[in-house]
């Protein structure tokens, strides 16, 4: 069985992308001294489940806003999904699908950050409900 082991960030201004994540998440990156243009994502410790990634000079046009999801979305999981919103909008995201709840799972949102890519940010919540 496949499982993922690693993500990629496409960005027209990776300066703008780290500062973006950083600020929000709290990620960490460093340059690869490969022989191209690459950073590799630290998103938490070893000892926390969750991958790592990869951030990229994006090879082609940006999305569209408003097209429609033509990629895997990854989810952000965070402890305070109304605090994280506010960061991300404050550092530039864009809110595409409101907060809602995930019954007995948590409360999810997406956004479209500075580069123009869908990312979900769930906050896990089993007592989360529609009603």
């Amino acid at each position: 069985m496949g499982r993922v082991g690693h993500f990629e960030i496409h960005a027209d201004e990776p300066d703008r992308c780290i500062q973006f994540y950083q600020a929000v998440f709290g990620w960490q990156f460093s340059r690869w001294e490969g022989p191209i243009e690459y950073w590799l994502i630290t998103t938490g410790p070893d000892n926390v489940p969750g991958i790592n990634g990869g951030l990229m000079r994006r090879q082609g046009p940006s999305p569209s806003m408003g097209q429609p999801v033509n990629s895997y979305v990854c989810s952000i999981i965070v402890e305070n999904i109304d605090q994280s919103l506010t960061a991300a909008q404050t550092h530039g995201a864009t809110l595409v699908v409101p907060k809602m709840a995930i019954p007995n799972v948590g409360w999810l949102a997406y956004i479209v950050d500075t580069e123009g890519n869908i990312v979900g940010v769930m906050q896990e919540d089993t007592s989360a409900s529609t009603k």
